[in-house]
């Protein structure tokens, strides 16, 4: 019976935390790479001007950014174009 128990609980908090999941995915598609670059990139610091750097710079501090600030590849895809774009 505690096993049964156990089991339920478990199967319902993993589903639970896959529900959460695909809501924060969703969030995220749902965004600009004007509204990404704001809210992770200057979170930590003052980012240059996009013409600081050219696009192919842009995508090798963006790969680097990526790990560090833990981006998704789709995060980082939207926040390069949206350097690269230019102001």
């Amino acid at each position: 019976m505690k096993r049964n128990t156990l089991i339920i609980a478990t199967a319902m908090i993993l589903t639970t935390g896959l529900v959460i999941a695909s809501c924060v995915s969703t969030k995220v598609t749902d965004k600009s790479g004007t509204q990404l670059w704001s809210e992770n990139c200057q979170r930590c610091h003052n980012s240059p001007p996009s013409s600081a750097f050219t696009n192919t710079q842009w995508e090798v501090i963006n790969t680097h950014m990526r790990q560090r600030a833990m981006l998704t590849e789709d995060e980082i895809k939207k926040i390069t174009e949206f350097m690269q774009a230019g102001d």
